[in-house]
């Protein structure tokens, strides 16, 4: 089933979008004091598509990109469309050894890399010989490609687009890789234009939105996809600061946005401006429960969770009018054209209130793991997808994660979910971030160990693990309590969306039991 109403392709949306909001901001970026209309961008949009083609970029083609958050990004991911060709975008965080994987596993025959990214690439150039077109963003890597923006400066905006349909492919987006390998999901003109009319469904003409993410990941790009439907306006950061969340939020009249790591924001000083802002809608992932309230009536506006992945875009978010529901841990009912079920592990479903997967249906989500046929069939069970993540629903029909499937520890025959313990964690005032994972036990299986990056001013002196055990003990069964306690000073490795990388976290170091708190020892 395909929604009613959605256009053919991204770049019919476009065109008719610019056709009814002519003059009206679509894109402003503000650090280069960059904006577009509707009718301008898809006049750029147009020559970028020319130039592309000019240089030999044709329908079917894998272009990747490796780009910083700047108007380049949209503007070739949107001709990448328009063409018909394929676009790979880059974590602009890849080693040398991360772009060859990317490159060779995408099968990319052309490159669109940012000037600061050119040592990288130049590293990675000897493997990955499928690569025969390079274009550069930025000064100072000419010898590896021509400048796009100059192609495109000189190219025609007279771009006649070829026939391009929705169940066409626009991009592989290369999953975060929390607990493996990263996959590239296969994403069709279909999926994305799915996933704006949703997100659309909450907007309205007038409204502002900011985008947070770094671009690479899929939420800005569907973010840009939903103000075009709904004729809004996108404020694009170069990149995100809790501590400057609200400044640049006043500054340009934000009235929706996507907030990265809530509980950093809420952190910050208290200020007289906090509600002081046009924001009438925040949304977020992984909102700890017990700053949720406390949120909202600080910044006087509604904080809703929602829950989504790439495979299947958006996929359940709370109402807006269910106020009642903050800081229950809930996030929310299916959104529209989206339907889930819990099942057990043979795939039945399980009765209210019992913890089983989460499998999602419905049209536009993704088609599979590109050139991994075997994940691809794993991940499926007819129409549905099998997310990995473990959920409960209570009699008033409101979901609620409890945790990845691959994260659970399994201590002398109890199943421990660390996303329960890290919530216990993240409620202490002096603890700012915690991650829970498992580490080998000759005696339980496994143990609980817990890292904890203390808040601003605090150390592990004056938040010694006795007190965070004894914190624990009293919210928790004491067999959840961790055994391990490691202090980090610095953040954890994360994805674009905040998520802790647990993956990097369980290869540190070969005992991860070493240099610890050992709560059985008590030293």
């Amino acid at each position: 089933m395909t929604i009613p109403g959605l256009e053919k392709n991204i770049g019919i949306l476009l065109e008719k979008a610019a056709a009814l909001y002519g003059e009206k901001t679509l894109l402003h970026f503000p650090q280069e004091d960059v904006s577009f209309s509707y009718t301008g961008l898809n006049k750029t949009v147009d020559k970028y598509a020319s130039a592309l083609q000019a240089a030999g970029i044709k329908q079917g083609d894998h272009l990747a990109i490796m780009l910083s958050n700047c108007p380049e990004f949209f503007l070739t991911w949107l001709a990448v469309a328009k063409l018909g060709a394929i676009v790979v975008p880059l974590n602009t965080r890849y080693h040398a050894e991360d772009l060859v994987y990317a490159l060779n596993d995408s099968d990319a025959t052309g490159l669109v890399i940012g000037a600061e990214f050119a040592p990288i690439y130049r590293k990675a150039h000897a493997q990955t010989p499928s690569v025969k077109t390079v274009f550069t963003v930025g000064e100072g890597a000419e010898d590896i490609g021509p400048r796009l923006s100059d192609l495109a400066h000189a190219a025609s905006s007279d771009f006649i687009a070829p026939d391009v349909s929705l169940d066409d492919m626009v991009s592989i987006q290369y999953t975060s890789g929390t607990t493996g390998f990263p996959k590239g999901c296969m994403l069709t003109h279909e999926y994305w234009l799915t996933l704006g009319f949703i997100a659309a469904t909450n907007m309205k003409q007038d409204d502002v939105f900011l985008c947070v993410e770094p671009f690479y990941y899929m939420d800005p790009q569907w973010e840009l996809i939903m103000c075009m439907t709904k004729g809004m306006t996108m404020v694009a950061t170069k990149k995100y600061s809790p501590s400057q969340y609200m400044a640049l939020v006043r500054r340009h009249g934000i009235t929706v946005s996507w907030v990265l790591m809530p509980l950093w924001i809420y952190r910050q000083p208290e200020s007289p401006l906090d509600k002081k802002h046009n924001l009438r809608l925040l949304f977020a992932g992984a909102i700890p429960k017990h700053i949720h309230k406390p949120f909202e009536e600080r910044f006087n506006v509604p904080l809703r969770e929602a829950y989504g992945m790439t495979e299947i875009g958006p996929g359940i978010v709370m109402p807006l009018e269910a106020s009642h529901m903050s800081g229950s841990g809930s996030v929310g009912k299916p959104t529209a054209y989206r339907y889930v079920k819990i099942v057990d592990e043979n795939g039945r479903e399980v009765s209210q209130g019992e913890i089983g997967e989460l499998w999602v249906s419905g049209p536009g989500l993704f088609k599979g793991y590109y050139n991994k046929p075997e994940a691809t069939a794993e991940a499926f069970e007819g129409e549905w997808f099998k997310t990995g993540d473990l959920f409960r629903q209570d009699e008033q029909g409101y979901y609620y994660i409890v945790g990845r499937k691959k994260d659970m520890i399994k201590r002398s025959g109890d199943n421990i979910s660390a996303a329960e313990v890290e919530a216990v964690l993240m409620s202490h005032p002096k603890i700012i971030a915690a991650a829970v994972i498992p580490v080998p036990d000759p005696d339980r299986k496994e143990e609980v160990k817990a890292y904890i990056v203390p808040a601003e001013g605090e150390s592990p002196e004056t938040i010694p693990p006795k007190e965070i055990i004894e914190f624990c003990l009293q919210r928790i069964a004491e067999f959840k309590v961790p055994r391990y306690i490691e202090y980090r000073k610095e953040d954890f490795p994360r994805t674009p969306t905040g998520k802790i990388i647990k993956s990097k976290l369980l290869t540190e170091k070969e005992d991860l039991t070493k240099g610890c708190y050992d709560r059985l020892a008590q030293q």
